[in-house]
């Protein structure tokens, strides 16, 4: 039964569309993790108001992009729990209360946190509201009672942090939090078009989700290949090249893969044929995603009563929990 699975909980910040990388980054796991776990996904619209609070209408409008986007990608909102952060009160009041067992200098020598400040470009104004955002992310975890974040190395001093926080709350007020364990895998990272090291939307070196047939080719035709190949007879080199990087993620059909490869290498075969053949294999791979969307997407009633009974059943969990909280710091009061 559903209730006796451990409860993994997950999420995105709601600041656009999701592309490939999201999808072989965190999205192909969680469809997977979906069967095996009582998986709640969390939209952290409070989180990426943290670095967007000048554009709320960016993050409110991105909202029910991610539920389609979840959907598209193979997320069963009838396996997975999905809940708008901001709508769930309980988790701001744990968010003040947890501050309270952390210092601020513990906080800032957070690596992940040191990070993402340095990417940020914040310099000497850090909005407090950043600042605090592992503390926040201790209050996501332990109101939904997960047993497991599912992380890449890189986000071991997040759940580090969000440990630390429970095991101090329960050694002063007694055992009420659930003391959360890391589901550590390797989350590939897939290149940008450009070949940068990362897909990022900031930089326009993705394929969305969402992208047309027409769209995708677009963006297929314009990936950077072995910037040392002028002419199509010369022998060209596929390692590190991103267009056989995504042939390698996304081309079902691996014999045509392999003699891609054969002829790259041999210097006879162009970029343009070998981008054409790209642009098809992730025409196939979008296919049923496209399909799923655009059902859903011509039913903004269902994209609703996804949002308002995935968050309704979320915000249970998480009143339980607080109340659980104010009891052990016997502050639950019945006035």
């Amino acid at each position: 039964m559903k209730d006796m699975k451990k409860r993994i909980l997950t999420g995105d910040r709601p600041s656009g569309k999701l592309h490939l990388g999201h999808f072989v980054g965190s999205l192909a796991n969680r469809v997977k993790l979906q069967d095996e776990y009582d998986q709640y996904i969390l939209i952290a619209d409070v989180q990426a108001l943290t670095d967007n609070f000048e554009n709320p209408e960016k993050v409110a409008n991105s909202v029910r992009e991610l539920v389609l986007d979840y959907v598209a990608a193979g997320i069963d909102p009838a396996k997975s729990t999905i809940v708008v952060q901001s709508q769930v009160p309980a988790i701001a009041e744990l968010t003040v209360f947890y501050m309270n067992l952390v210092t601020l200098n513990r906080v800032l020598r957070n690596p992940t946190v040191k990070d993402e400040i340095k990417q940020k470009g914040f310099g000497d104004k850090v909005p407090a509201g950043f600042a605090m955002y592992p503390v926040s992310q201790a209050a996501d975890i332990t109101a939904f009672a997960a047993n497991l974040v599912p992380v890449g190395a890189d986000q071991l001093p997040m759940i580090e942090q969000t440990r630390e926080i429970a095991r101090k709350f329960n050694q002063l007020y007694g055992e009420t939090l659930v003391e959360p364990e890391a589901l550590v895998g390797e989350f590939p990272r897939l290149i940008g078009t450009d070949g940068n090291a990362k897909m990022s939307k900031s930089l326009d070196n993705c394929i969305y989700l969402s992208d047309s047939e027409e769209e995708v080719r677009r963006r297929v035709m314009g990936m950077y290949t072995d910037p040392n190949r002028v002419r199509a007879t010369d022998p060209g080199k596929v390692e590190g090249n991103p267009v056989f990087i995504y042939h390698d993620a996304f081309n079902a059909n691996k014999e045509e893969v392999a003699d891609l490869i054969k002829r790259y290498k041999e210097g006879t075969v162009g970029d343009v044929e070998v981008k054409q053949k790209l642009a098809a294999a992730i025409n196939n791979f979008l296919a049923p995603m496209r399909t799923r969307r655009h059902k859903l997407e011509s039913n903004p009633d269902e994209v609703n009563q996804i949002l308002s009974e995935g968050t309704e059943k979320g915000r249970k969990v998480a009143e339980e929990t607080l109340r659980r909280v104010k009891t052990a710091m016997k502050i639950n009061y019945t006035w």
